[in-house]
């Protein structure tokens, strides 16, 4: 009964947000500001799944300059979670194929998103030469997942070096974000526990070219992964508190 009360108000929410999103956002159609706004909103809704939503986020990370923002990807709760730590001026890079995913994809183009050609690296690369144009050329920071893919609760993925030939092209620090594991979240439980989203300090690009770029990708790797351990422990005790079952 709980999840179907929670499937029929995510119904819901993606009509509403489809036909008022869509219409508010043709009025200055792919602004980037969009991608702040509705990126909280649709982390408002974690409530409803029963996510006690923890964000950690500098005071200052809302007067930052340009960066690179990477996060780990997990699975489709990531549209709740991990959707509350996007700061102003942030773009997110996805596939193009969420074009074509109803009522979402329409809404993700229009706000200003880009969306990449993974099944072909020519177009992919491309589209990664287009992103440091665009990072040159404006005072907007775009957010990726390096993984490529979900991890659906296999673990922080292998990196794929997409966001770092970015970094290192635009010359711009890299800010990971690292979110909690969510694969132990039920439709049908009233009460899903903690979920803790941080952003990291900064990584500098100096010294970083194409012919290094896999050592930057696994330095941040290393420190989501380690990040993520702490957070999942962090996070185990915290429901183990509360009497959430993992």
């Amino acid at each position: 009964m709980i999840a179907l009360l929670r499937v029929l108000a995510v119904a819901i929410f993606a009509i509403v947000m489809f036909v008022f999103g869509c219409g508010y956002c043709l009025l200055s159609p792919r602004n980037p500001k969009h991608v702040f706004t509705f990126g909280r909103m649709f982390g408002k809704m974690s409530r409803i799944f029963g996510i006690k939503l923890e964000l950690r986020i500098p005071e200052d990370a809302y007067q930052r300059g340009q960066h690179v923002y990477i996060a780990n990807h997990q699975n489709n709760w990531d549209l709740f979670t991990v959707s509350s730590a996007v700061t102003p001026k942030v773009v997110t890079v996805g596939k193009k194929s969420l074009a074509w995913m109803p009522l979402f994809g329409q809404l993700y183009w229009l706000t200003g998103n880009i969306l990449i050609d993974r099944a072909n690296r020519s177009k992919a690369k491309g589209t990664i030469d287009q992103v440091v144009d665009n990072l040159n050329s404006s005072d907007v920071s775009v957010w990726m997942f390096p993984e490529g893919t979900r991890s659906r609760g296999r673990g922080l993925l292998p990196f794929k070096t997409g966001a770092f030939h970015a970094a290192v092209g635009a010359k711009l620090p890299i800010i990971p974000i690292v979110c909690s594991s969510t694969a132990g979240i039920k439709l049908n439980r009233w009460n899903n526990g903690h979920v803790i989203i941080e952003m990291l300090p900064p990584v500098s690009v100096d010294g970083y070219g194409k012919e290094n770029v896999r050592q930057l990708a696994n330095t941040c790797r290393e420190q989501m992964k380690a990040k993520l351990e702490e957070l999942d422990n962090e996070v185990a005790i915290l429901n183990q508190q509360q009497g959430v079952k993992a």
